[in-house]
């Protein structure tokens, strides 16, 4: 994939309304320009990215063997090492170990939005995105330099992408659902998330369509994914108002924690009452009184194969589409009618 001319000096200049010359003294921070002139040229620099994207243009030449990966919901977060959440660091630990074993290094960027960008962020090989949102700014930056990128997760905006890995999040939701149905269930809430990724999207359409199959009531709340356990927690307290529901699928594991906790000091009995999973795994699901059942995405699987589509586009070979892996659903005590609590 060819990658198109980067940002020049000229660029720089031409949006700053001074000469080449005074740019260059600008950002070398020599000669004798006025200090408003100097910061005016490099703040019109930091804007467009210059600095990054020069350095990038002088590697881009020939292949630098190494290439990223953002996490979008930690982007929109601002915290990458939540606690009690190891998807992400799973699949930071299965993607560094693949390239490390495809022979390729593996740099971490936390927010290519954010300024400044890493100096070597625009001149990595290609870009693993995880959990893309729609219209994401991150994505359109790398299609505006021309740079390869794979989606872990489905492109929610863009159903005809065709380079993506994906957990069978319909599949998965739906096994979840016929777990609850078999242990009597009939009214069944969804609690998701707010970001507008593949993962949310396909996880909610899954549940409307099974609920609306079985003559079932949708009853869908949502929680911000970094409101956290407190999220789940105010979810929760809803759900005493409206009316408890027979199960709780929550959409990430601390979601469900907060609604466990809600609900337990209201002296509702789970599972007793109401049962509660998780559509990912997570210390909390797997820590809790009683454990939460939960969906396994595999996310080191999922690294493997979102390394491997990357590498096969930036070295021009065939290469699968739109892959969807198999999750597995650990059935724990929260769904399980011979233990209460």
């Amino acid at each position: 994939m060819a990658r198109r001319k980067g940002l020049t000096i000229e660029d720089v200049a031409r949006r700053a309304g001074v000469s080449v010359a005074a740019v260059s003294l600008a950002l070398n921070d020599k000669g004798t320009l006025s200090e408003k002139t100097r910061a005016h040229i490099k703040r019109v620099a930091a804007e467009l990215d210059y600095q990054a994207d020069a350095l990038a243009r002088g590697l881009r030449r020939s292949p630098m063997g190494t290439i990223g990966m953002v996490l979008r919901p930690l982007d929109a977060i601002g915290e990458y090492a939540p606690s009690g959440v190891d998807f992400f660091s799973r699949l930071l630990t299965g993607a560094a170990v693949t390239a490390m074993d495809r022979g390729l290094g593996m740099m971490f960027v936390p927010n290519l939005l954010r300024s400044p960008v890493p100096a070597f962020a625009y001149s990595l090989d290609g870009y693993v995105v995880s959990d893309p949102v729609v219209d994401d700014p991150v994505v359109q930056r790398l299609e505006d330099r021309g740079i390869p990128y794979v989606s872990l997760g489905r492109n929610a905006a863009r159903p005809d992408e065709p380079h993506w890995v994906s957990s069978d999040d319909d599949g998965s939701t739906r096994t979840v659902l016929e777990h609850f149905a078999a242990a009597g269930a009939r009214d069944i809430a969804l609690v998701a998330g707010t970001d507008s990724n593949g993962w949310n999207q396909d996880c909610e359409a899954a549940y409307r369509a099974w609920t609306a199959a079985a003559g079932l009531e949708a009853r869908v709340l949502r929680a911000a994914e970094g409101a956290g356990i407190q999220g789940g927690q105010a979810v929760a307290a809803r759900l005493l108002r409206e009316g408890v529901p027979d199960a709780v699928l929550c959409a990430t594991g601390r979601q469900a924690a907060g609604v466990l906790e809600e609900l337990r000091g209201a002296g509702v009995s789970v599972p007793g009452r109401t049962l509660l999973a998780t559509a990912s795994d997570s210390e909390h699901a797997r820590t809790s009184s009683p454990r939460i059942s939960a969906i396994d995405m595999h996310p080191e699987r999922l690294a493997e194969h979102a390394v491997d589509m990357l590498r096969g586009l930036i070295h021009g070979t065939p290469v699968a589409e739109r892959v969807r892996l198999p999750s597995t659903f650990i059935v724990r005590e929260s769904t399980t009618r011979n233990v209460g609590i």
